[in-house]
């Protein structure tokens, strides 16, 4: 009996020994830890950064793995890109444009107002200069930048009273995520950046009068529509916001380059991943949270068009007086260009002719 367990133990060994390339066989066993600006509640982009770990693991047979901390762990949600720039942690996962503060280049790098939507953003990080500038950019953090998720489109925040007209902007206390706050302060409101965490509590106690966080699927669980219950869209400021991992320069430089090449893979699987279950699990969730009584409305036309003004006025001024935003927007914005160009021929008429067939 024992015999015959050795021996099934000693087979189930040898499997896993020839399922993992020689080559990393023979590195050495590495232990990160990665700080998330996340609470755990939010699975799915939370989940993202335990879907790396996961793939780091099985790809290095185990030998490299990588412990995933939610904020308020290790370090705030709004510390991280501190923590990776001193090596307090090896690696973050968080949203770039939380650190607009620092300097507004970070934006760039996840989402800005009437910017990249999500497939355009990835094809300028992949196969246009996104990616080069972005990391140019980091390296004076001491980060190299991954792509690690995106939300696609997002919806425009639940408020207390619905938005009729631009005038209705004027004194709202809105939480607003990163960069898109600067132009909806332009427009007459007054942006808040707050945590996930900490957002039901501010709109319940009536420390803010509206708010927004990613879509449905996020929103439904956070509870928003108890205490606002008008749902705006779209979200002009995050048409399609990327994720990020953060890893410090130096860890990743003392890397091998197979372990290089599984960071990069897990990445670039936990990039796609986040967003198939954004798209999948949305819908459900708007309709549970229509039945439950959120009432949906579209941000106003004057509204739109003052934002987009002001959104464009703001770019000219920081090219004028920040040297890396100039360089990196500059790059941008003739992408945006040219995939507007595209998709208005192909994924817009496509689009409008299927959302309004009976299916």
């Amino acid at each position: 009996m024992e015999r015959r367990s050795f021996i099934r133990r000693a087979g189930a060994a040898t499997a896993v020994a020839v399922a993992v390339p020689s080559a990393v066989q023979a590195q050495a066993t590495i232990r990160w830890r990665l700080a998330s600006s996340f609470p755990k509640s939010l699975d799915t982009i939370y989940g993202a950064a335990e879907v790396f770990a996961k793939k780091v693991s099985d790809m290095s047979g185990g030998k490299f793995q990588v412990s995933v901390h939610a904020a308020g762990e290790l370090m705030p949600a709004f510390g991280v890109v501190d923590g990776v720039q001193g090596a307090t942690v090896e690696a973050a996962h968080t949203a770039p444009y939380y650190f607009f503060g620092k300097d507004p280049t970070f934006a760039v790098g996840c989402a800005i107002p009437f910017g990249l939507n999500s497939r355009q953003m990835t094809a300028w990080m992949f196969e246009g200069n996104g990616l080069k500038l972005m990391r140019e950019f980091y390296a004076r953090y001491n980060i190299v930048n991954l792509p690690g998720g995106n939300t696609g489109a997002q919806m425009g925040g639940w408020f207390r009273k619905e938005v009729k007209s631009l005038a209705d902007v004027k004194g709202v206390k809105f939480r607003i995520g990163g960069f898109g706050g600067k132009v909806f302060e332009r427009i007459g409101g007054v942006p808040q950046n707050i945590p996930g965490g900490e957002i039901y509590q501010s709109l319940e106690k009536g420390t803010i009068d509206a708010a927004e966080w990613v879509g449905p699927y996020d929103d439904e669980k956070l509870g928003f529509y108890k205490v606002a219950p008008n749902y705006a869209y779209p979200g002009w400021w995050e048409g399609g916001p990327e994720l990020d991992f953060f890893i410090n320069d130096k860890a990743y430089n003392a890397l091998s380059a197979e372990y290089k090449a599984i960071v990069e893979a897990a990445a670039s699987h936990a990039h796609v991943d986040m967003q198939a279950k954004y798209d999948a699990r949305n819908p459900a969730a708007l309709k549970r949270l229509v039945a439950g009584g959120a009432k949906l409305f579209r941000f106003p036309k004057d509204m739109m068009e003052a934002a987009f003004k002001e959104a464009m006025a703001l770019y000219s001024e920081l090219s004028a007086s920040n040297p890396a935003w100039k360089k990196v927007y500059e790059d941008y914005a003739t992408f945006r260009r040219d995939q507007n160009l595209w998709f208005r021929f192909t994924e817009a008429g496509f689009d409008d002719f299927m959302q309004q067939q009976k299916l």
